[in-house]
């Protein structure tokens, strides 16, 4: 054991006095991993972890950086703007019912009143709500075996928080994949159509996107990418999508043979399926290279969609309104949630499971079990 405490004591003696240089080499490493998973695979939702580990680790390393220069002004700045930063994400979290009510005014304001536009209002009402709860003290005379369960809650949500947070990393990161402007089929995804024939403007933009990343591949001396309008014909719609996408597309300067039609998917995974179709049936085979276009807010879950029909397509993003942007990410982050809900219903099952036992174990240990 003595031998073990003189290595122990080495080791953390050594870290303090070469922690700058251990720091750079997890730097290294954490950066070099997040990289190659990324550049590999940057649907793979690992990928938000990965640089969240990378992140953490380089603020570290700046900090012991700043403070191993031993300069009193240099060391105040820094802790003083992390303290502000702290204090800035904590603002920020409790009234952020302010920021969600504000949205879903300008929401309300200029687009339709249907419910999934309505989502920050609702977050915002169920947060003042919490709030009131809380206030007023309703839950403070429960028995100490409910509270334990309630606790669950806090649980859950700080797992939701974390999925959120991890979906949103990789939101970001994916509108960073690299172009590569050498592709075969260029797959522009539908969406409903106005009055049942005309393209919006949301629809409009991710055909623009198109057409103007197919014209930069050709003004590079490449071949011009054909153009897949991918989208079916809803029930209160007069042509199909895809259809009334082909139109749009030719009357703003794309030649009509350079545009295939896929016009039976129903949803985004069919789009991906049915696309990869179309693509092999023209080109001979699979070994085609291909990219999909959406708006920003939607390219992270149709690229898991493309990756789960195994068709290698990354994804270019269409801007879309900044006011818009909440309600979107919100349903993209629910539809995200679903396509992998065993993995976390599991989580929560567990977490749940937990809780209620530790209250079982207060009932037993209380003498009240009967009294259920």
């Amino acid at each position: 054991m003595t031998k073990l405490s003189q290595y122990l004591e080495h080791v953390f003696s050594y870290f303090l006095h070469n922690e700058l240089t251990i720091l750079s080499i997890a730097l290294f490493i954490t950066l070099a991993i997040f990289l190659i998973s990324w550049l590999i695979e940057p649907r793979r939702l690992l990928n938000g972890i990965l640089f969240t580990i990378f992140g953490l680790t380089f603020l570290a390393w700046f900090a012991v950086l700043i403070f191993s220069q031993n300069n009193q002004a240099l060391n105040y700045t820094f802790g003083s703007l992390a303290i502000a930063t702290m204090f800035g994400i904590i603002f920020l979290v409790l009234f952020s019912w302010v920021f969600f009510l504000w949205n879903a005014y300008f929401v309300w304001k200029y687009e339709s009143h249907t419910l999934p536009n309505l989502l920050t209002l609702f977050i915002s009402l169920g947060m003042i709500f919490i709030w009131i709860i809380e206030r007023i003290g309703l839950l403070n005379n429960l028995p100490q075996w409910v509270n334990l369960i309630l606790s669950a809650s806090i649980f859950i949500a700080l797992y939701l928080a974390f999925v959120m947070y991890n979906f949103l990393i990789n939101l970001l990161l994916y509108q960073f994949v690299p172009r590569h402007y050498r592709q075969d089929y260029l797959i522009v995804l539908g969406a409903g159509l106005i009055q049942g024939k005309k393209v919006s403007r949301l629809l409009g933009a991710r055909i623009d996107r198109a057409i103007a990343f197919s014209n930069k591949q050709y003004d590079k001396g490449k071949k011009r990418p054909k153009i897949i309008m991918s989208g079916g014909q809803g029930p209160d719609e007069d042509v199909s999508e895809a259809f009334a996408m082909k139109e749009y597309a030719v009357s703003h300067g794309m030649p009509e043979e350079y545009i295939l039609l896929e016009d039976n998917s129903r949803n985004t995974e069919q789009n991906m399926a049915f696309s990869k179709k179309v693509a092999t049936s023209d080109y001979g085979s699979e070994k085609f290279k291909a990219k999909f276009f959406t708006n920003n807010y939607h390219l992270l879950r149709a690229g898991l969609y493309a990756k789960a029909v195994h068709l290698k397509a990354n994804g270019v993003g269409a801007t879309t309104r900044l006011y818009f942007l909440p309600n979107a990410i919100i349903r993209e982050f629910a539809g995200t949630f679903v396509m992998h809900k065993k993995r976390h219903f599991i989580v929560i099952g567990l977490i749940t499971l937990f809780f209620i036992a530790q209250a079982i174990i207060i009932l037993l240990g209380n003498g009240k079990w009967r009294m259920i």
